[in-house]
């Protein structure tokens, strides 16, 4: 009896860490959209004239963006067709209700925490004044897709998903990534108004 009840703590706990995990490591979404813009009446898209999107790299110098959208736009373009579609939006060959357009940021973060950065400017209550010293220094790679949905030539609704990203990572790795992101994104079309 006692060994089941462990068993299920257990697996309790293995089922909360693979949440965690999941959670961690997904894609972080904000949705903004135009609240005096009326989304019931759109029923069409199209890519944006003057080409679908564009790549912007900030990570080193031997960063190519070109190279970058040439691998990456495929997948995009592909997830974006497909997500459109299952949310009732066909896309036009002219004269479309939303222009769409993408932007893919890639760049690097930084964040790091100090001894003592958290006291107070004074250390009355009895700590001695110690140097600060580095304690925690955490440098990722992180990626934003952006996409937006004009109409008339404004933004009328724009999506955020961010995500980290390993620089080594396998091709389907971030292939699924992309998709990732393209389907949460496009889930929260149109906005509940």
């Amino acid at each position: 009896m006692h060994n089941t009840k462990s068993t299920i703590v257990v697996l309790a706990l293995a089922a909360i860490a693979v949440t965690l995990q999941v959670t961690v490591e997904g894609v972080d979404v904000r949705v903004e959209h135009d609240k005096a813009f009326d989304f019931k009446a759109v029923r069409t898209w199209a890519w944006n004239p003057e080409g679908p999107g564009d790549v912007k790299m900030a990570r080193t110098q031997d960063d190519d963006p070109e190279a970058m959208k040439r691998k990456v736009e495929p997948t995009l373009l592909d997830a974006v067709a497909t997500e459109t579609t299952r949310r009732g939006l066909q896309q036009a060959a002219s004269e479309p209700d939303l222009i769409l357009t993408y932007y893919l940021l890639l760049g690097t973060n930084m964040t790091a925490q100090t001894m003592g950065q958290f006291l107070p400017a004074t250390t009355a209550w009895g700590l001695p004044p110690f140097a600060q010293a580095t304690q925690s220094l955490k440098v990722m790679n992180q990626g934003s897709l952006v996409l937006d949905l004009s109409a008339r030539g404004v933004v009328v609704w724009r999506g955020v998903a961010q995500a980290k990203i390993e620089i080594g990572a396998e091709d389907k790795k971030r292939e699924a990534l992309l998709r990732e992101g393209v389907r949460d994104l496009l889930r929260r079309y149109p906005p509940k108004q």
